[in-house]
């Protein structure tokens, strides 16, 4: 397969993005396919630049808005390169903004480009919480109690309670989220949140064990539980530096509690109408109850992230994970053509006229 590793981008992800996109790059190259390394903001690399920004590093915190302002600069038109034009399937290793939020999606399905991951408008579900818990509860999914800010403080006090959990509602890596315990902490948490999107949600925290399950072709991988070493949250720090976080897989559960968050992670991942690859998080409450926090419809893809560990964890290795990623796309994109030459012949029979077998 010739294959388009597209990372980087311009969202606050966008560190974590040139990782995954790093080790899918290497990943699928080890196994024989040609693959161009492909930065939204810089267009297709040259050797030089491949080595540099494929070696880099997650820091401890997300890049800055005046960080982001130079990489924006540099953006390209990437559909139109020649480069491209013979490629058999772009794989998205973008997180956050516009490469996770369906519309980037939504410019390869017009454009006929097959890509990773699920198409727009489920990527959009994804990554809205607020419309993700929505759906959550239509399918008995237990997930916290939230509200979307402005809001007044009496409201939250009656409704959530505190602790309260404040994130941007359309931002992954746990960007701009903090846990508030005290009602005079509450608005400079929706302020400083605010600075990563334009919607706000409050969510009532849930104390308890965290576990992430990954979903490959409308099946639940390994369960594992997540152990941050010095906070009560797995927050950007906590994710991507080395030390911060213990992460088992599989989970140390029951038979029964583990059938149970794999049951759950499908029915999250099935209500967005995600396709081919999914992580979903949840909180083990002491009373046993599982809450269903978020669905990510392009979870991190380097060696030691989550999903790729989910899957390890049933014996697939990184780099067959990356290639039936790429092969699941190339499905599905194949499926939709036959369907639409189908439909397109039918229209054909169905516009002519019928034949008269005799005249007035």
């Amino acid at each position: 397969m010739k294959i388009a590793v597209i990372f980087g981008g311009k969202s606050t992800e966008r560190d974590v993005s040139i990782a995954s996109g790093a080790q899918i790059f290497q990943a699928l190259k080890d196994r024989g396919h040609e693959v161009l390394a492909v930065d939204t903001a810089r267009g297709i690399l040259g050797p030089a630049e491949e080595k540099h920004l494929l070696a880099s590093h997650i820091k401890a915190i997300p890049p800055k808005s005046d960080e982001l302002a130079l990489v924006r600069s540099g953006a390209s038109e990437l559909l139109s390169s020649p480069e491209l034009a013979d490629v058999d399937v772009f794989f998205l290793a973008l997180h956050g903004g516009i490469g996770e939020d369906g519309t980037f999606q939504a410019v390869l399905d017009v454009a006929g480009i097959p890509y990773t991951g699920s198409r727009h408008m489920a990527s959009v579900y994804a990554m809205d919480k607020d419309v993700a818990k929505r759906l959550f509860r239509v399918a008995g999914i237990l997930t916290p109690n939230w509200l979307m800010a402005p809001c007044p403080l009496q409201e939250v006090k009656e409704r959530l309670g505190f602790p309260v959990v404040v994130k941007p509602n359309k931002q992954g890596s746990t960007i701009g989220l903090a846990v508030v315990t005290r009602p005079e902490e509450l608005y400079p948490a929706i302020e400083e949140a605010s600075r990563h999107d334009d919607e706000v949600i409050i969510e009532a925290f849930i104390p308890g064990r965290e576990f992430t399950v990954g979903i490959l072709e409308d099946r639940p991988l390994a369960v594992g539980e997540i152990i941050p070493r010095r906070k009560d949250v797995f927050d950007y720090e906590s994710k991507y530096q080395q030390g911060e976080a213990r992460e088992i897989f599989p989970a140390e559960l029951t038979r029964e509690q583990i059938r149970t968050v794999q049951e759950l992670g499908l029915s999250a991942h099935q209500v967005l109408k995600l396709e081919d690859y999914s992580r979903v998080d949840f909180r083990l409450d002491a009373a046993g109850h599982i809450w269903c926090l978020e669905v990510n419809s392009l979870p991190g893809l380097t060696l030691t992230s989550l999903f790729p560990q989910s899957a390890a964890a049933v014996g697939i290795s990184f780099p067959e994970l990356c290639e039936r990623i790429c092969q699941l796309a190339i499905r599905r994109h194949q499926v939709k053509m036959r369907k639409t030459e189908s439909e397109s012949h039918k229209g054909i029979h169905t516009n002519r006229a019928p034949a008269t077998h005799g005249r007035k």
